[in-house]
């Protein structure tokens, strides 16, 4: 094997993970994989440097797949009253609006809309946009300064419902209020579920959150995190949103550097199907460390979720994959485990919420069940966590219900589970 083979072995799976996260359709995607390849052997004596190689090979992936972004659009024929639906992502789950472009050009007027479309989403010549409406060429300048003027005056448009929670700080109580789980007889409604997995905010700009862990049987809180979206971001030409987030007092195995206050950055990713992380960041021992979806198992083992790290679903409904009944689970075992189970009131905190319990078991992680109830809003009301009896006992040497007698048990699949901690976030209070 030559030392091009060599190279290009070392890369293929986080070429074909590059493309897979840009290019929606896996077909279209195998292609662009196999185009790049070709490049890349007819121009094998540009790169001779294992290190640059990685950055070369992707580099020409991503031309590759801007080639087939500008081929789609120009076969996109849409009339102008539709061009909020011609602003457009396209992603491992399909087309996803960007909401803060397609409402910022709802703000604008009829003229500037259409100027705006056909010159950047039509990519029509001044000319042709001259004679197609039947103006002068120097007026078609002029509309042109004057709409994008009036675009980046209006740009950034915080997006239509989003939502200004209530927050103050250190606001989350100390012990775990009481709650009361109930079964309902309702059937389960449909829900989207927006937040990100394992850390409930919502990937959107302008949006915040704070949560907190609280250990059983003392219910005390033991961590408290906030979280603030701070503005959009790219990586490896995918687009999210980077969180920024700050951990306070964080278990032992969430701390850096031993501090009590842990900062981290984390990028994420909202599409009209899924929500996943792209990217984390941290300082540690003075050097800030950052992984990415490229980055295999060191990013997927912690950041990962779903095949090829698609994220988890955000419209959710019943698909009778797990069954609840009483403190008895039962799983499907070979498909998704993660699923709605029931209908259930939540009476925390001197309110009560109608929510649905979704399940996770052991999706995420194995030996772990959680149990995420969620309103009609699609928010975290509660959230609990539950580990096999035997779950990391390299670590902690004794079984879950020897380490916590008193804490509540399920069986899942006939396995015992020991109820761990929960958690709650500024939502409900």
């Amino acid at each position: 094997m030559s030392d091009f083979e060599t190279m290009l072995s070392s890369v293929m799976n986080p070429l074909e993970r590059f493309v897979k996260f840009r290019v929606g359709n896996p077909s279209d995607a195998e292609d662009i994989v196999q185009e790049v390849l070709i490049a890349a052997y007819r121009n094998a004596d540009m790169v001779s440097n294992e290190e640059m190689f990685k950055p070369w090979i992707l580099g020409i992936a991503k031309h590759k797949c801007n080639d087939y972004f500008r081929a789609s659009a120009k076969r996109m024929e849409l009339p102008l009253e539709s061009i909020e639906e011609t602003v457009a992502a396209i992603g491992l789950h399909g087309v996803t609006t960007r909401i803060a472009v397609r409402e910022t050009l709802d703000r604008l007027g009829d003229t500037e809309r259409q100027i705006l479309y056909l010159s950047f989403f039509k990519e029509l010549s001044q000319a042709e946009i001259a004679r197609r409406l039947g103006i002068p060429v120097g007026t078609v300048k002029s509309r042109l300064f004057h709409a994008k003027q009036q675009f980046r005056e209006q740009y950034p448009y915080e997006t239509k419902g989003e939502t200004d929670m209530k927050r103050n700080q250190n606001i989350l109580p100390e012990y775990l209020p009481d709650y009361q789980i109930t079964k309902t007889d309702g059937e389960p409604f449909a829900v989207c579920w927006e937040e990100t997995m394992g850390w409930f905010i919502v990937p959107k700009v302008g949006e915040r959150c704070s949560w907190a862990m609280y250990d059983f049987p003392k219910r005390k809180r033991t961590e408290q995190c906030e979280l603030t979206v701070v503005g959009r971001a790219e990586v490896h030409g995918v687009e999210g949103v980077e969180i920024e987030a700050v951990e306070y007092d964080p278990v032992s195995f969430n701390r850096f550097d031993g501090s009590n206050e842990t900062k981290s950055s984390f990028i994420a990713q909202l599409t009209d199907t899924h929500c996943r992380f792209l990217a984390e960041s941290h300082v540690e021992d003075g050097v800030k460390r950052v992984f990415t979806f490229l980055d295999g198992d060191e990013f997927t083992k912690n950041w990962g979720f779903g095949k090829d790290n698609c994220g988890k679903e955000t419209h959710l409904s019943p698909k009778g994959t797990i069954r609840k009944e009483g403190n008895v689970i039962t799983t499907a075992k070979s498909a998704f485990m993660l699923d709605v189970v029931g209908r259930y009131e939540v009476a925390i905190n001197g309110k009560r919420y109608d929510t649905v319990c979704v399940i996770d078991a052991g999706e995420y992680e194995s030996g772990v069940l959680t149990e995420q109830y969620l309103d009609q809003n699609g928010r975290t009301v509660l959230w609990r966590r539950f580990n096999r009896d035997d779950w990391m006992q390299e670590r902690y040497k004794r079984p879950w219900a020897e380490l916590l007698p008193e804490n509540e048990r399920i069986t899942v699949d006939e396995q015992t589970y020991v109820h761990w901690y929960d958690c709650i976030t500024d939502y409900i209070l």
